[in-house]
């Protein structure tokens, strides 16, 4: 069965590029994934998602760039129309510079694909790349690191502020395949942008293992939304580590429709005191999906502003897992922390695990958090029924009305029509099937 030799034997072919400390860090990553290895029911925080389906099979990676007749027309029919974003393509784990566009930046501002970056201001990357997402506590972590090669680039200077949002797209055009880029965000003191992370594809059952660290610097506002429609053969595992300093902004929604197995991993860590931060998440699943979702959000100054809310539609026999932990340091006084995880089964066979954790040593603060699952509530629905709506018209009602939540949050405004029609389109499929 293939497994960690086969990525070992898959890393020893590769020849080794870039500056010393990439090579480095390359070295550390595949030594840990050796030590580590995929992880089984055993580990606590894998207990309830089985990796078996991606440790099983000996996905390849794609050597060089090809577009396979991927276009602007299809990336904007598989996620929305960007055209008032700067954009950043990346196809099966390649820059694509004929369908990347990037106008013109305030000074300050650099929007690049990950290996330009490298080569042409090293030191900048050289700083953040590998400081937040941790290679010892994470195997997946430490596969991306062992396998750099490109990604995304966005750096801001103090000061800067983005008019567009970026729009970084992620796509699977070939099948079997494996990619493991990278999203490094550096946004100085000050500074300001929206991002939207997309991901989709026309190939399947590949493996995608993305891995993003972002730096919000002090009084900094950054906005990031994550949406992943990937084919219902693919495996997903992601993790996005965040610091934040002093006095910043910083949210974040993730919403996952697609995937055979999806695993995201959220890690947020703030730095200083008055900071706000938020951590949304929308997750669908029918037929046989799994996604688990797994959030940590650590308090290690005072006087800071934590929301997280999660909304999951569970039908047919998908399972999901929640598994929210809030970490507030001795000395952080004045916390105000809160958490919430709300599910719609739609079917008798859907199975959550839920697991909202508060680990709190200091004694000035407010913490909540909450879990609710369960099905729809009949008597809303003999409500409206009783109105003349017709009963599948009133379930979608009352779906719609429960992810709308998420939705709304959502900054910009043709990602959040889009991602109306997508919770259309699936509640079609999710109520038929």
């Amino acid at each position: 069965m293939p497994g960690v030799d086969s990525y070992d034997e898959l890393f020893a072919a590769t020849a080794p590029t870039g500056p010393d400390w990439l090579r480095r860090m390359r070295e550390e990553g595949v030594e840990a994934f050796r030590d580590q290895g995929f992880p089984t029911l055993r580990n606590e925080s894998w207990r309830f998602t089985r990796v078996r389906p991606i440790q099983e099979k000996d996905f390849n990676a794609v050597a060089e760039y090809h577009s396979n007749g991927f276009t602007i027309e299809k990336l904007h029919e598989l996620t929305f129309d960007d055209s008032g974003c700067d954009r950043i393509v990346i196809i099966d784990g390649h820059y694509a510079p004929d369908l990347s566009s990037v106008g013109s930046l305030p000074d300050g501002a650099r929007v690049m694909n990950l290996a330009q970056a490298i080569e042409e201001t090293p030191e900048d990357v050289e700083a953040y790349l590998g400081r937040y997402a941790d290679i010892a506590a994470n195997p997946f972590v430490a596969l991306n690191s062992a396998f750099i090669k490109d990604g995304v680039f966005i750096g801001l200077a103090d000061g800067v502020a983005l008019e567009r949002p970026i729009h970084v797209a992620f796509v699977a055009t070939s099948t079997g395949t494996v990619v493991h880029p990278r999203m490094l965000v550096v946004a100085g003191r000050n500074s300001e942008a929206s991002i939207i992370e997309s991901w989709s594809a026309t190939g399947d059952a590949y493996f995608s293992n993305p891995v993003s660290e972002i730096h919000c610097g002090a009084n900094a506002g950054i906005h990031h939304c994550k949406l992943q429609h990937e084919s219902r053969t693919a495996m997903h595992v992601s993790t996005q580590a965040s610091w934040i300093e002093r006095d910043a902004r910083f949210s974040t929604e993730n919403v996952s429709i697609g995937g055979q197995l999806v695993r995201n991993d959220i890690n947020s860590h703030l730095g200083g005191e008055g900071i706000d931060c938020r951590v949304d998440g929308l997750y669908l699943a029918r037929g046989r999906q799994h996604v688990d979702n797994h959030t940590f959000i650590r308090h290690a100054s005072p006087k800071c502003h934590s929301f997280e809310l999660y909304k999951g539609i569970l039908g047919g026999s998908a399972r999901g897992v929640f598994n929210g932990k809030i970490y507030v340091d001795p000395h952080a006084q004045k916390t105000d922390a809160k958490q919430s995880n709300n599910c719609i089964l739609l079917s008798d066979d859907a199975r959550l695990n839920t697991n909202p954790q508060l680990e709190i040593f200091a004694d000035d603060v407010k913490c909540t958090h909450g879990a609710t699952i369960g099905q729809l509530d009949e008597n809303a629905v003999y409500y409206l029924r009783s109105r003349g709506i017709a009963e599948e018209k009133a379930r979608h009602m009352l779906i719609h009305a429960f992810a709308s939540e998420v939705i709304e949050r959502v900054k910009v405004g043709r990602v959040r029509e889009q991602l109306e029609v997508e919770l259309f389109w699936w509640l079609s499929r999710a109520m038929t099937h």
